[in-house]
């Protein structure tokens, strides 16, 4: 076998980051180039929604700097192409390495006309939470459309700042699909005793503007929502168009293997923008997880040095902070799955909750009881470890 001499990371995301840095410390001394199309150095995505909205000293950075670990970073630069391993960028340069690992992420969902009104919001980036935060330094009142995990985030940072918040959702259920029915409900129900308005079941009909600016939400029943800001949250959508002609299967992501390599030999796919084999599943599935992210760019890192991959499956993980409560989540839920408290109580805002199959627990859920959750996260992680 022929030894890795050179990594491209087409992504200077959270994956790309890791997958580059982790090859360091693994001994690697090859070269290792990474290609972002951000002005940026790499940074970290969860303080966006929280932290970085209120304190714009709030440091997202992963890397304490760009020059450091004998990495070399081209950022502000996007590929526009792939052919095997050598990717074209947009200024026109060709570049070739021994393993190529594809972390290009992925974009947020907008709106038809989101774009033609100033205080319309998505958030994904550094530059969009800069935007963002600088909406709301003035705002009165903002609408969020979406009640997923970064709709809920920004609703609570937006509310913690005396702003008036409405949460419009076109699902009866949000967070259902994560967490089952009755946890997802005590979820939402946090937005309204923390003072957010939440409107499920509710449609979109467009976004009204003055001058300019946006002023208010239409909603399809007719109901005028007044906004100084509107947050749209409804999703995002892998980055995989510059790849299109490049022989590489795409389904709604990159398609790989258990062990991220997709259809073009010596060629990865890692993070939000790979739909990746799941052995447990026995099925495609893509991510947007934090932990997720890190986990495969660990796990590629690992194989390009001759690692053998890890025994058993890595366990889904992630968390949300939300009006002063973290929500914490592992495991692999279905919707037949039994879901019990174990400890605590929903109505005193601290829980454990576990998720049963077949009499085994297959994920749990927790609420303000992290040391509980700790412990049953790793016991179900050595569970799979074992079964595998």
């Amino acid at each position: 076998m022929t030894a890795t001499r050179s990594v491209l990371v087409v992504g200077a995301s959270l994956a790309g980051a890791t997958v580059a840095t982790e090859l360091r410390e693994r001994g690697f001394s090859g070269s290792i180039t990474v290609v972002g199309d951000e002005p940026h150095r790499p940074y970290d995505r969860p303080p966006l929604s929280k932290a970085f909205l209120k304190d714009s000293t709030a440091d997202p950075w992963l890397t304490p700097d760009a020059d450091t670990s004998d990495i070399e970073w081209i950022l502000g630069t996007a590929a526009v192409d792939i052919s095997g391993r050598t990717v074209t960028l947009s200024d026109g340069r060709e570049l070739s390495a021994d393993v190529a690992v594809i972390a290009t992420g992925a974009r947020a969902r907008t709106l038809l006309g989101a774009a033609e009104l100033r205080g319309v919001h998505t958030l994904r980036t550094l530059d969009d939470a800069t935007a963002l935060r600088e909406s709301m330094a003035t705002a009165r009142t903002m609408v969020v459309i979406g009640a997923g995990f970064i709709g809920a985030e920004v609703a609570s940072t937006a509310a913690s700042l005396g702003i008036t918040v409405t949460i419009v959702e076109a699902s009866t259920q949000p967070l259902s699909g994560p967490l089952g029915l009755n946890m997802a409900a005590i979820c939402v129900d946090l937005h309204r005793a923390n003072g957010v308005t939440v409107l499920l079941g509710a449609a979109v009909d467009s976004l009204q503007g003055h001058g300019g600016a946006v002023s208010s939400v239409l909603l399809g029943d007719g109901t005028e929502l007044q906004a100084d800001v509107v947050v749209i949250g409804i999703g995002a959508v892998p980055n995989t168009e510059w790849a299109a002609a490049s022989g590489l299967a795409i389904d709604g992501g990159f398609v790989t293997d258990a062990q991220c390599r997709t259809t073009v030999p010596g060629v990865y796919a890692i993070g939000d923008c790979a739909r990746t084999f799941d052995d447990v599943l026995q099925d495609h599935h893509r991510s947007e997880h934090w932990s997720h992210a890190v986990a495969q760019a660990r796990h590629v890192a690992g194989s390009i040095v001759g690692e053998p991959p890890p025994e058993g499956a890595t366990l889904p993980y992630f968390w949300s902070d939300q009006y002063g409560a973290r929500i914490q989540f592992a495991g692999r839920r279905q919707a037949t799955d039994d879901v019990r408290v174990v400890e605590g109580s929903p109505d005193d805002g601290s829980f454990v909750a576990v998720y049963e199959r077949a009499d085994r627990v297959v994920a749990v859920l927790a609420m303000n009881n992290a040391r509980s959750f700790t412990r049953r996260r790793k016991a179900l992680a050595a569970s799979m470890t074992t079964d595998a």
